[in-house]
């Protein structure tokens, strides 16, 4: 899970997240949304990617990437217990935690 905390302290990753939960995007789509070079989008992808935040899957000569909600939902409750929040529901609900 440290590898996820690291991949989310810098603000074009959790930019690139932020784009993901729309749906997956090819790779060329974030070059397209980031006014940055291609190596440093392709950097802050592998860090992403080797985090287990994102999912890639080749399809022809481009890559998909997919955000990993699960891994997502795993830090954020880590993130609650370091706080100390045992128990994170949704009040007016009680539903499933978050």
């Amino acid at each position: 899970m440290t590898n996820a905390f690291k991949a989310l302290s810098h603000p074009l990753r959790r930019e690139i997240l932020n784009l993901l939960k729309t749906g997956p995007k090819a790779s060329g789509d974030f070059a397209e949304a980031f006014d940055v070079s291609w190596p440093t989008v392709t950097s802050h992808l592998n860090v992403l990617r080797e985090a287990d935040l994102v999912t890639t899957e080749r399809q022809g000569t481009s890559i998909v990437y997919r955000l990993n909600a699960s891994v997502l939902e795993e830090v954020a409750l880590g993130l609650f217990d370091l706080v100390g929040r045992e128990d994170v529901r949704k009040p007016e609900t009680g539903g499933e935690p978050i």
